[in-house]
């Protein structure tokens, strides 16, 4: 499996001979097989990004608030929190993913993280949130958290969740670009327990 953060929270996974992207933003070449989509703010759902990334046979995976705006798309996936599915041979789950203490990514609106397994491994990608009861309860391999603040959990915030979870690997995204120096990244990751591991791609 081979991993890389783009931008953003733009993220491509090489598991096999799938490409994977979650929430492509700013995001050129190799075309997708699977494209997941947490929610519908515009370093999220990058309309123009996902049109560039298409197959013919691409499957993209996106809550329902979306729903009305794939009609270009020939084959998604409409999902909700708190369910499990699977998609060709690739199980997942939706854990919920909002703000609690401010006001850009209400509950109701139903956005999403991912837990995705892949290569046996289980990873957890957060989207826009704040840590919750919901986020909590999850268990993974990878994490793959949010560290810049204003609209989700900040450094802090994050390195507290990150110890507490023990993943084998976190990887800090939404940092670096629009909010959120590129340092944050190696703050988090001095602060993080040293029994897990910390890779940096932004």
């Amino acid at each position: 499996m081979k991993i890389n953060v783009i931008t953003q929270a733009a993220i491509k996974i090489n598991s096999g001979d799938r490409v994977i992207y979650f929430d492509p933003y700013k995001v050129e070449g190799e075309k997708a097989d699977y494209i997941f989509i947490t929610h519908d703010h515009y370093d999220h759902y990058d309309e123009h990004v996902i049109k560039h990334l298409l197959k013919e046979d691409t499957r993209v995976i996106i809550p329902k608030i979306l729903e009305d705006k794939v009609n270009y798309l020939n084959n998604y996936l409409v999902v909700e929190p708190n369910h499990s599915y699977t998609i060709d041979n690739i199980n997942f789950i939706t854990v919920p993913s909002y703000n609690t203490n401010k006001s850009f990514h209400p509950k109701d609106k139903d956005y999403v993280g991912y837990i995705v397994e892949l290569e046996n491994k289980k990873l957890y990608i957060m989207g826009d949130t704040d840590r919750t009861l919901e986020v909590d309860n999850v268990k993974c391999d990878i994490c793959f958290v949010p560290i810049g603040g204003t609209y989700t959990m900040n450094v802090d915030e994050a390195v507290s969740y990150i110890n507490d979870l023990k993943p084998e690997v976190a990887i800090p995204i939404h940092y670096g670009s629009i909010v959120g120096d590129k340092s944050l990244g190696t703050v988090f990751k001095n602060k993080v327990d040293n029994n897990i591991k910390v890779e940096l791609y932004i």
